[in-house]
């Protein structure tokens, strides 16, 4: 068994692909278009899997945006809590979480330890972000800063 991608659905793929790849820094790395079908796909790696996702097409996160209807309107998409989250690992947590803040990205759950943060992408999936290696020393305003929302 190998593990290939994860598929989240997007209600707005300009403001999806904004995040994860402007902010977040993922990479697309194909799309399929479906005319038939009235839905888009888009595969995105994180940088340093970047061969690997195009060789191997995984590990991926697969953004299905399915198209509005023909009288203009979207699918609103709830999120159960049969889905925990996405999980990604950083080489430096606090760099990270300061480049998406500056972004606009609200972090949910700071990396007061170190090790561990959580943020949410604009369709409300829970993205969770490890330190490399060993934890870094505590740092503010990471110490002290409180949790916001749920993730």
């Amino acid at each position: 068994m190998q593990y290939l991608h994860t598929m989240v659905r997007v209600k707005d793929l300009n403001i999806s692909l904004s995040f994860y790849c402007d902010a977040l820094g993922l990479v697309e790395v194909n799309r399929y278009d479906s005319e038939k079908g009235r839905f888009t796909l888009v595969f995105l790696a994180a940088p340093d899997d970047i061969e690997r996702a195009k060789q191997d097409k995984a590990p991926l996160v697969e953004l299905t945006y399915n198209w509005p209807t023909k009288d203009g309107e979207s699918e609103d998409y709830t999120n159960g809590r049969n889905f925990g989250h996405l999980a990604y690992r950083v080489d430096n947590i606090y760099s990270t979480c300061h480049a998406l803040m500056s972004k606009g990205v609200i972090i949910l759950r700071p990396p007061r330890d170190g090790h561990m943060a959580f943020i949410q992408s604009p369709d409300g999936i829970s993205i969770e972000l490890l330190q490399k290696g060993d934890n870094l020393s505590p740092e503010e305003p990471w110490v002290s800063m409180e949790n916001t929302g749920s993730w």
